[in-house]
C-alpha cells in the first residue's frame, strides 16, 4: 500500500525544516515571515553550520527526510565550500550559512519589520 504524501502549509513546512534542522545541530535558527514584506517567499530560514561537511550534511538531510515525507524541493544550490546553501521550497526559502558568511550578507537584516517565528 503506498503512503500518502504529507501536505503542510507554509508555517507548517516552515516549522518543521526547522526542526529538522536543530536535530542536526545547527546554529543560531532564525524562521522568519516574510509575507507581508516579500513577494518571494512566505517564509525564510536562516541556520548556520560549523564547517563546510556540517552544511552539506543539514542540506541533504533536510532534503531526504522532507522527500520522504512528500515535499520536494523547487531548486537548490550553493556549494558547501562557499559558505552557502540555499534550498527553495517555493513559500519556504532555507539559507545554510557558515557564521562568517552569514554575517557578512546579513540577511536577517533585510526585512527587520517581519515576525520571528519560534521554533
Amino acid at each position: 500500500m503506498e503512503e500518502t504524501p504529507q501536505v503542510y502549509d507554509a508555517r507548517a513546512l516552515t516549522l518543521r525544516a526547522a526542526a529538522l534542522l536543530a536535530d542536526k545541530k545547527g546554529e543560531a535558527l532564525v524562521a522568519i515571515d516574510v509575507s507581508e514584506v516579500s513577494s518571494l517567499s512566505d517564509y525564510v530560514i536562516l541556520v548556520s553550520g560549523s564547517s563546510p561537511p556540517h552544511l552539506k550534511a543539514m542540506f541533504n538531510d533536510l532534503q531526504h527526510e522532507l522527500k520522504q515525507e512528500g515535499v520536494h524541493a523547487f531548486r537548490k544550490g550553493g556549494a558547501p565550500e562557499s559558505g552557502w546553501m540555499v534550498v527553495d521550497y517555493v513559500d519556504v526559502i532555507i539559507h545554510i550559512f557558515l557564521p562568517e558568511t552569514r554575517t557578512y550578507y546579513a540577511l536577517e537584516d533585510l526585512w527587520p519589520e517581519a515576525p520571528r517565528l519560534e521554533c
